[in-house]
């Protein structure tokens, strides 16, 4: 089973320094990145500076629709109007049919502000207790929603690119 985390950085260049940590551990094979991006929101800024990673992301990764998607409704949809947030609340559907819901978005839009950085991270078969011991000095908050086989097949049904 797949599981979406963001982890929530209150420094706008920590998620990159995290990332880096985490294709070690891959490589160590305690953790399988399926799909992952970066949000670093430095202060002063209107929004913030996204990227979705392909270099540690296994093949079959959703790609950047889904992020794109996923961003557009944290990020912009409160910053462009109605006409824009009636289009993303269709969109929106897609990600509710896969276990995304509007608690987790209006979660990630209040924590992941100026001054901060984020990483998503699609993964599984992660070896939680040293994945955890590796990364105990961390200093991150952590939201999470995990996503059940059927969820999962959905959302790349939805959201991958040919």
């Amino acid at each position: 089973m797949a599981s979406l985390t963001v982890w929530k950085f209150d420094d706008p260049d920590e998620a990159d320094k995290v990332l880096e940590r985490l294709g070690d551990l891959q490589k160590q094979a305690l953790i399988k990145v399926q799909d992952a991006a970066v949000v670093s929101w430095p202060e002063g800024k209107k929004k913030p500076k996204t990227r979705q990673l392909s270099d540690l992301t296994a093949a079959g990764g959703i790609g950047g629709a889904f992020w794109g998607l996923l961003f557009g409704l944290i990020f912009l949809v409160p910053l462009l109007g109605m006409a824009i947030g009636a289009a993303a609340g269709a969109v929106g559907g897609h990600f509710v049919k896969v276990g995304i819901d509007d608690d987790f978005i209006d979660t990630v839009r209040q924590k992941v502000t100026p001054g901060t950085s984020a990483l998503f991270l699609m993964s599984s078969d992660a070896v939680m207790d040293r994945v955890a011991k590796e990364l105990e000095d961390v200093k991150a908050e952590l939201i999470s929603t995990n996503l059940s086989e059927a969820e999962e097949a959905e959302l790349r049904a939805v959201f991958a690119e040919d």
